[in-house]
């Protein structure tokens, strides 16, 4: 598990992965990894953020899991993820992946980015209305997760 010295608020995490997207400066996937990384004083090369490049709008434009949902777990296992074969922490974070899938399917019915969108235009102000909040959502939840499991309280 990496290691969190940066006090963090989720609800700034939230504002701050909007914001990224709303920009278009990043898609979901890249807005919270990018904000992640940048809140928790990860210390990932910002090359990190070409990892996430690929899996907006359901991954490579092809409608499939929710780009905010991957990125949230690409989060995740930047903290809590193995770097060396047979390292047991796989399990703490294939749960804590499961964890916001679960959350975000609950609130939402699924995961499909073509079901979640149906019926929108691309970029549209409707479309991204919806997809900036998913994506402050998810960062947002993310961080509460990596807190809760640091042990770490917002801003602390």
């Amino acid at each position: 598990m990496k290691e969190l010295h940066k006090p963090v608020d989720p609800a700034r995490v939230r504002e701050v992965a909007e914001a990224y997207y709303r920009s278009g400066q990043f898609y979901c996937s890249e807005a919270i990894v990018k904000t992640i990384n940048d809140e928790f004083a990860l210390n990932y090369p910002d090359d990190i953020v070409r990892m996430a490049s690929g899996f907006p709008i359901g991954i490579g434009s092809a409608g499939c899991a929710c780009g905010a949902v991957t990125g949230g777990v690409m989060a995740l296992g930047m903290v809590f993820g193995r770097k060396e074969p047979g390292d047991p922490s796989i399990d703490r974070c294939l749960a804590l992946a499961r964890e916001l899938h679960a959350l975000f399917t609950r609130r939402h019915g699924c995961l499909c980015c073509r079901t979640l969108t149906h019926g929108m235009v691309l970029k549209s102000p409707e479309h991204l209305r919806q997809c900036i909040a998913f994506t402050g959502e998810v960062a947002e939840e993310t961080a509460k997760i990596i807190l809760r499991e640091t042990g770490k309280t917002p801003g602390n």
